[in-house]
């Protein structure tokens, strides 16, 4: 072998050395990593399952990747409005539009019921309201909407499963439409004067509603002409309800009226005309009951029928009893006191039913019902009553 051929082999055997102990290092250097990554992993993975591993075998996480949806977002509503052909937008909580724009309105779902204003339902509008139902969703258009219109909309579904119908409520959508008019600055109505009661028991609403959330809004008195304050305790107002009264006094009764201003422009409302009236808080609660259980025919005796109610509520007491078919005459006396029952001062009202001379046809159910302005209730008692009972016969002694 020539030098050259020498120095050739000695290059390969020498390159040949330096890729094995490449080798053996790479492979020193794989199996550290493999010994070290079982702990690592098995430490990682208990974080994030709470589960124990065997060295060396980890497991893979039983852990789903959560979606979470941002907070505060509002649920999805089935109602939208069409702004252009092809175009929707969510329809918010309240919508602001101007009188004599065409209102469009999309339901999604089956089965769609709609619920608007209640002056869309003359006869005299039905031209401008039209509805109509597709497979999917519902529509609803106004034409040529006026000041009149405002007020709230609403759509749902109706659904039916095995011949059961029912409300879907968690498949609605609503929202309060404004539809501004400069000329009219109230919900037009027909009547010029309003009559309301006022009741002690019950919240009082004067509906002056707005057409523009914007204006300022008033209430007054007719006579003496006054402004009367709106504190939001007593009496409070809602830009799409109007002023509510809610603790009725009769300092309140009289003629009041809404006024509202905006851009110069003084408008008034509908004037309402308050009555104020002593409403009770419940119905009455009657006691009914008879001198005696069992008479005997030809006795007299009598039924009273008791209620205890609030001061300067009246009661009124109308009887049922089995002589009234044949024409029978009762006699009724009615009272009322004030007295103390249960540590309250309270009025007794009473009413008592006479029968003299009981004939066998006074025997069976005496009915005594109790009225207020809250409603009636009927109670009822029993009479029985026994033939009277001969008297002996006298002995007599020759």
């Amino acid at each position: 072998m020539n030098s050259k051929g020498l120095a050739v082999w000695s290059c390969c055997l020498l390159l040949f050395v330096w890729v094995e102990c490449q080798k053996e290092t790479v492979s020193k250097a794989t199996e550290k990593k493999l010994m070290k990554e079982p702990k690592a992993r098995e430490t990682k993975l208990s974080k994030v399952t709470g589960q124990k591993t065997e060295e060396g075998t980890p497991k893979k996480s039983q852990v789903k990747p959560t979606v979470v949806s941002g907070q505060g977002q509002p649920s999805m509503s089935i109602l939208t409005r069409a702004v252009a052909k092809g175009k929707f937008q969510k329809v918010s909580d309240t919508l602001v539009l101007k009188a004599g724009e065409t209102l469009d309105l999309r339901c999604k779902g089956k089965a769609i019921k709609w619920r608007y204003p209640l002056y869309l339902e003359d006869d005299d509008v039905e031209r401008r309201l039209r509805i109509k139902h597709f497979e999917r969703h519902s529509q609803l258009i106004v034409l040529n909407s006026t000041a009149a219109d405002t007020g709230e909309y609403s759509c749902w579904s109706f659904q039916c499963h095995d011949s059961e119908c029912h409300d879907g409520e968690d498949r609605q959508g609503q929202t309060y439409i404004f539809f501004t008019d400069p000329q009219e600055l109230f919900v037009p109505t027909e009547n010029y004067y309003e009559v309301i009661q006022m009741r002690t028991n019950h919240p009082t609403l004067l509906p002056c509603q707005v057409t523009d959330p914007r204006a300022k809004v008033t209430l007054h008195r007719e006579f003496p002409p006054e402004k009367v304050p709106v504190d939001g305790i007593n009496i409070s107002y809602n830009v799409k309800r109007g002023f509510t009264i809610h603790r009725p006094h009769p300092s309140y009764a009289g003629s009041l009226y809404c006024m509202a201003n905006m851009n110069r422009v003084r408008q008034i409302s509908t004037k309402y005309m308050l009555i104020y009236v002593n409403y009770p808080s419940s119905v009455p609660k009657p006691a009914v009951r008879a001198s005696s259980a069992l008479f005997q025919i030809g006795d007299n005796f009598n039924v009273t029928c008791t209620v205890f109610g609030e001061p300067e509520i009246a009661v009124d007491f109308t009887w049922e009893y089995p002589g009234q078919q044949m024409g029978r005459p009762p006699y009724v006396r009615e009272r009322a006191d004030l007295v103390r029952h249960g540590g309250q001062v309270r009025k007794e009202s009473e009413s008592i039913l006479y029968i003299d001379e009981a004939r066998a046809v006074d025997d069976g159910l005496y009915h005594c019902t109790a009225e207020n302005l809250q409603g009636t209730t009927t109670v009822s008692t029993r009479i029985r009553l026994l033939p009277t009972t001969p008297s002996p016969k006298k002995t007599r002694i020759l």
